[in-house]
């Protein structure tokens, strides 16, 4: 999780970078608040994206401060928190449209939080009871998805098929209609994410090709396209990268009482103009 704050008024916008989660946007501006660009369309307030949701783009137009909770779900997990990831492979959707009335009951509990803490804890706490409630993944498929994680993209579907013991066609089949993408296009996404974030570690291109398995820096150019539509240098400096370093919860990096329990900060991030 990570919380963003922008005092107003608010004139931005900010690029997301593919990434291998679903992603909550929980929208607790007073008034304005966030606004989602994407090649569906453009939609207001709190809303969740898929895998890989394309060209999406977040920002805010309000003379109040905007702040959003971003929270990211690993599929399995989502599958049984919001119970409609095989929905959202490459969507953006509002998070009313997945969660009902909870969501309303959620922002409002949110907003009426004292700390940036207050609010993870809640966000934990509602993501906690709606597991309890909701079906989970094939143990296959969460065991084919940590495969592929482990790997950093790198393994085959057919490596994948004999690990979990299914045929190629069942793994294809069900990894596709539970997590909302194909194995191999799940591959694909897991391994850009670890070349991007080389790249914004400042590695030069043609060692984070070598390194993560393309066959050269062109293959590499192909697909931070395909995933982000910038170029690897661009994606490099996207600011969306930077938020994960201190993103909560993380380990102790002080003793505690400096920062209430010793847990590093929520990163304050405002969007970019």
């Amino acid at each position: 999780m990570a919380g963003f704050c922008q005092p107003g008024p608010v004139q931005g916008v900010i690029a997301m970078v593919a990434h291998p989660s679903i992603t909550l946007f929980v929208d607790l501006s007073e008034g304005g608040g966030i606004v989602q660009d994407s090649e569906g369309g453009r939609a207001h307030g709190s809303s969740v994206a898929g895998l890989a949701p394309g060209d999406l783009r977040l920002g805010g137009r309000c003379a109040g401060a905007v702040e959003c909770l971003q929270i990211r779900l690993p599929p399995p997990l989502a599958v049984a928190v919001l119970g409609a990831t095989a929905d959202l492979g490459g969507a953006v959707v509002p998070l009313a449209d997945v969660w009902g009335r909870d969501a309303e009951r959620t922002e409002a509990r949110l907003r009426a939080a004292g700390t940036w803490d207050e609010r993870f804890a809640i966000a934990a706490d509602t993501l906690g009871r709606r597991l309890e409630a909701r079906r989970r993944p094939d143990p296959e498929v969460v065991a084919a998805w940590e495969l592929i994680l482990a790997d950093r993209g790198r393994v085959g579907v057919d490596s994948l098929a004999d690990e979990v013991g299914w045929s190629r066609k069942r793994l294809w089949s069900r990894f596709r209609s539970q997590l909302g993408l194909a194995p191999k296009h799940a591959a694909r996404l897991v391994r850009f994410d670890h070349a991007a974030r080389l790249l914004a570690a400042g590695r030069p291109a043609a060692a984070v090709a070598a390194s993560t398995g393309y066959a050269d820096q062109a293959h590499l150019h192909r697909e931070v396209k395909a995933f982000t539509g910038m170029t690897p240098t661009a994606v490099g400096a996207a600011p969306w990268l930077a938020i994960d370093d201190v993103a909560w919860p993380a380990p102790p990096v002080a003793p505690p009482g400096r920062f209430g329990r010793g847990h590093r900060p929520a990163r304050s991030r405002p969007p970019r103009p």
